[in-house]
């Protein structure tokens, strides 16, 4: 798969890009700061070049023809009763993304927490096939632009009046395979004249691709990083994910070692819990000596039933004793209870159910 940055959309440019262009067309540099200014300030955020009142008439139109603004058009808005909102959006070529809004967890932050996480999609689809998800049941289709990330910020705060202050790239896609996209989009997400938003209050998912995950790793950004694990042995784990075949455990185990030394942050891993899968209490022994070796915490997630795939969710009691055997041996480690069952939350649920000619499609609900 080959990726580019988008040069022409404006909310694909950082402010140096913006810059540079404007010298090239022989104006001042100091217009790029009235730009952003218009484009990504809470009290303006306009949606149009013509609304930039400060800037030349000739200018507005100059740029308007070579960095159009272009947000998805936002199709449904899905509320649930645990307050959790997903956003179906179409791109500019009629491509469907999905955007899902958490609300905080009492019982992780406290009862007033404010927090506000926004799971944002890398891709329309993805390739790595992970026998779990949703995503990629209908194949990969193909990168998303920075100002398609970005978009999917902008249109969530747009439309629930709230102010995103946690961002998990955990939608659909791998961020990581969109890694010049992906990155781009960060830095105008993280940048004082952007988004604003603290880099430590990022995190992006990866299913495993190594050369990334160190590549992350040398940037100066403190991104926060969680891994798909899922299991702890290579058996295990390339029963339900492809990725390890090229990327084994202990490959991916040093560049969790290299990124944890770089960055000094704790790394967490999602495992999803799989009846007769990944569950057995070897497998959590394992788990937790994977853990220890780097002081990361872990993320159990129940399994939900999905039509037509043979996976089950253990019982409770079976995902209690895994639990148990991860804390016994000091390792941090909790099971997420999923939000947004009612509403199709998953990641690539609402795009199948909307797009598939069969109603009845169903698949793993979000957590959170």
């Amino acid at each position: 798969m080959t990726e580019s940055v988008n040069p022409c959309s404006l909310h694909a440019l950082t402010l140096e890009d913006l810059e540079r262009g404007l010298v090239n067309l022989k104006q001042p540099s100091y217009r790029a700061k009235q730009i952003m200014e218009w484009t990504y300030s809470r009290e303006k955020r306009v949606e149009t070049w013509e609304e930039m009142s400060n800037l030349p008439a000739t200018l507005r139109s100059m740029l308007a023809s070579s960095h159009p603004i272009r947000l998805p058009e936002v199709i449904t808005v899905s509320g649930s009763n645990d307050t959790t909102r997903k956003f179906l959006l179409r791109l500019h070529d009629g491509e469907l993304i999905e955007t899902v809004l958490i609300p905080a967890s009492p019982a992780l932050y406290g009862e007033e927490s404010d927090r506000r996480t926004l799971c944002v999609s890398s891709q329309v689809g993805c390739a790595y096939g992970c026998k779990f998800c949703a995503s990629g049941l209908d194949g990969w289709k193909r990168h998303l632009s920075a100002d398609e990330i970005v978009s999917q910020v902008l249109l969530a705060e747009r439309v629930s009046g709230e102010r995103i202050n946690n961002l998990v790239f955990m939608g659909m896609g791998e961020p990581m395979a969109n890694y010049n996209n992906w990155l781009q989009a960060v830095k105008i997400l993280n940048a004082p004249w952007g988004i604003g938003l603290g880099a430590r209050k990022m995190t992006v998912s990866t299913s495993g691709l190594v050369p990334r995950i160190r590549d992350l790793a040398d940037q100066p950004l403190q991104i926060r990083l969680a891994i798909s694990l899922h299991g702890a042995s290579d058996e295990v784990r390339s029963q339900i994910m492809p990725v390890n075949k090229k990327h084994p455990v202990a490959e991916l185990m040093d560049a969790c070692a290299y990124y944890a030394d770089r960055k000094k942050q704790m790394i967490t891993f999602e495992y999803i819990l799989i009846e007769g899968v990944n569950d057995d209490l070897s497998e959590a022994r394992l788990l937790a000596d994977r853990a220890r070796g780097l002081r990361a915490k872990i993320n159990l997630i129940p399994y939900n039933t999905v039509e037509g795939l043979p996976w089950k969710r253990p019982s409770e009691s079976a995902q209690e004793g895994f639990l148990s055997i991860l804390r016994d041996r000091g390792i941090a480690a909790t099971i997420r209870r999923e939000k947004g069952h009612d509403i199709d939350a998953a990641c690539g649920q609402l795009r199948r159910r909307i797009s598939s000619p069969d109603p009845s499609c169903s698949e793993t609900p979000a957590m959170s």
